[in-house]
């Protein structure tokens, strides 16, 4: 199954109705992010941040930053207008994502919980981060509930459907 997928995803093909990960410029970031900020030229404001439960980073000069929902390069404008109010001159920020937000894997799996995302995940990697499927696991009823879906819709998916950073994954149970 790893090596289909593997293969699949070598030759460049996709299922039907499945949603390609997002590109760096447009991915939105989320609680659980953590996050790199640097300042040039003022090495004890930049550091690593986590974006926290609420979807903020606490900045050691600006306060907290509402990061939940913006891109990389949205939060870097943020943070130089906030740091240009009356802390530095004409400031100059870059942000780059460190580690993404976790991904979960539920249901009929042998260690179900949070496990950290790494790009082009699929559903088979998840499954296989978290110990493959239990006796009971059906592999056709498998759901992806999408971080970024206002709905939380749970959308069917295959072992081929790639996976987001803070994206569940409900491995259901067979009936025999």
């Amino acid at each position: 199954m790893l090596l289909a997928a593997l293969a699949l995803a070598a030759c460049g093909g996709e299922p039907s109705g499945a949603r390609l990960a997002a590109a760096p410029t447009d991915y939105r970031l989320g609680p659980g992010d953590r996050l790199r900020v640097e300042v040039f030229g003022e090495p004890e404001l930049s550091g690593d941040y986590d974006v926290d439960a609420a979807g903020a980073v606490p900045l050691k000069l600006g306060g907290r930053i509402e990061a939940k929902g913006l891109t990389s390069r949205e939060l870097e404008q943020a943070i130089e207008h906030r740091l240009a109010q009356g802390f530095l001159q004409n400031p100059h920020v870059t942000v780059s994502t460190v580690a993404y937000r976790p991904f979960y894997v539920l249901g009929e799996v042998l260690k179900p919980g949070p496990y950290p995302y790494v790009a082009g995940m699929t559903v088979a990697h998840g499954v296989a981060i978290a110990g493959g499927y239990t006796y009971r696991a059906s592999r056709r009823t498998i759901t992806v509930q999408h971080f970024d879906d206002p709905g939380a819709r749970q959308q069917p998916a295959d072992e081929t459907s790639p996976i987001l950073p803070g994206d569940l994954i409900r491995i259901g149970e067979r009936l025999f």
